[in-house]
């Protein structure tokens, strides 16, 4: 598997899909404690008519690296990887704090970012009732039980037992330092007041049953961009595996929308 060497660490990555097509390639972020392998259906759907690019962030996954210890950190990593793969424009496609990331390259770049999605994710960490309590307990418990209690919240009730715990084994894979790090980060997070810059148009999709970031801040979020159509789902703050056809539907349906500009 391809691999780069970004800043002290070793990011895999997956490129695939015609370099000579028409359409603008897709570049995939995960969120905290996941992996590349969040995109695996949307990876699949689109890799046969366009290129489709997605890594592991560092510290995640099969990526080597120590904690970033801002989301602008994990932003360079992208930028670097696409530098390197001589990538001019593109569309980030980003998962929770994987949306973030790509709302921050989307600031930076904006000449180089075609189209926006955001994936369960949000402009400015607002934490209910219960995230709070989450964070103070967080350096009081057990990391595992921690991320359990983290990754059970994500699923939508009734999503099944087995699955979650499987995806709480792999979060809890990840480096602690990592993990604790980002979730400071994404704590610090904050580009709400700045979102009106970002001019292309842009897909917010949420699932209806978020309790991370519930869908009232995500329509707050919505009405300060420019260009944004928003898309609620059934299903709580894993969209990518919990209902991944229709994810994939409607990203089909806005990739195929008139082009920034157009």
């Amino acid at each position: 598997m391809p691999q780069f060497a970004a800043d002290g660490a070793e990011l895999i990555y997956d490129d695939e899909g015609p370099r000579d097509a028409d359409a603008v390639p897709l570049v995939f972020i995960h969120g905290w404690t996941a992996n590349r392998h969040r995109w695996d259906h949307q990876m699949e759907h689109f890799c046969a008519g366009r290129r489709v690019i997605r890594l592991d962030l560092r510290g995640h996954g099969e990526s080597s690296g120590g904690a970033a210890r801002t989301v602008e950190e994990l932003a360079r990593d992208v930028m670097a990887l696409l530098d390197h793969l001589k990538v001019e424009r593109f569309i980030p496609v980003g998962h929770s704090m994987g949306g973030m990331i790509a709302q921050t390259v989307a600031l930076a770049h904006p000449e180089r970012v075609e189209r926006l999605v955001l994936v369960d994710s949000i402009s400015r960490m607002v934490y209910s009732r219960g995230r709070g309590l989450l964070m103070a307990a967080s350096r009081r418990v057990p990391f595992k039980l921690f991320i359990a209690a983290q990754i059970h919240r994500a699923f939508a009730p009734g999503y099944p037992r087995k699955e979650v715990r499987e995806y709480i084994r792999a979060s809890a894979a990840t480096p602690r330092e990592v993990v604790m790090t980002l979730y400071d980060a994404m704590r610090d997070f904050d580009v709400l007041d700045r979102v009106g810059e970002i001019r292309v148009p842009t897909l917010i999709v949420h699932g209806l049953h978020d309790i991370q970031f519930p869908v009232k801040q995500v329509l707050r979020m919505a009405a300060h961009y420019p260009d944004a159509v928003v898309r609620i789902i059934d299903a709580g703050h894993e969209l990518p595996v919990e209902k991944p056809a229709e994810l994939t539907a409607a990203l089909d349906r806005f990739l195929s929308g008139p082009r920034a500009g157009g």
